[in-house]
């Protein structure tokens, strides 16, 4: 999996002009599901979102986590972080998980952080969706189970 963590005042997704979900300060994630990927890695990369240190803590700019501040969370899923742009113009997302499966395991990703953190939105798998952010910092990390789990 790999995950594009976005630090946020606020954050909204809108499918066909009406706002599906919205959060204020937070995280705002893109979700890439990987053909290969497994529960170990929907709970590794789960861990780290919820355990990651990235808000104020007075003099030190990156010292808190989400929960630690009580912010939101907004997941997305975004196949196309899987593209692969190395052949040619068009892109290819063979890495991706197939739609149906990775419908199932990003709704079981987004209820399993649900029930871990209650604070929890997300977009609407496997629609256009327009997506707005304010970006606080900027703070924008990647995540990739696959990169991290193989050491």
């Amino acid at each position: 999996m790999i995950l594009v963590i976005q630090r946020v005042h606020r954050s909204a997704v809108t499918v066909d002009k009406e706002i599906v979900a919205s959060i204020g300060q937070g995280l705002l994630v893109f979700v890439g599901i990987h053909k290969d990927d497994t529960e170990k890695d929907r709970d590794f990369i789960l861990n780290k979102l919820l355990k990651i240190r990235l808000f104020p803590n007075g003099n030190k700019p990156i010292d808190r986590t989400v929960e630690d501040i009580d912010g939101e969370l907004l997941l997305v899923s975004q196949f196309t972080l899987y593209a692969d742009c190395s052949k040619g113009n068009r892109p290819s997302f063979s890495e991706a998980m197939p739609p149906d499966e990775a419908k199932q395991f990003y709704e079981t990703f987004v209820q399993v952080c649900s029930q871990r953190y209650p604070k929890t939105k997300s977009g609407i798998f496997g629609v256009m969706m327009d997506v707005e952010l304010v970006n606080f910092g900027p703070v924008t990390i990647i995540l990739d189970s696959r990169t991290h789990l193989s050491k």
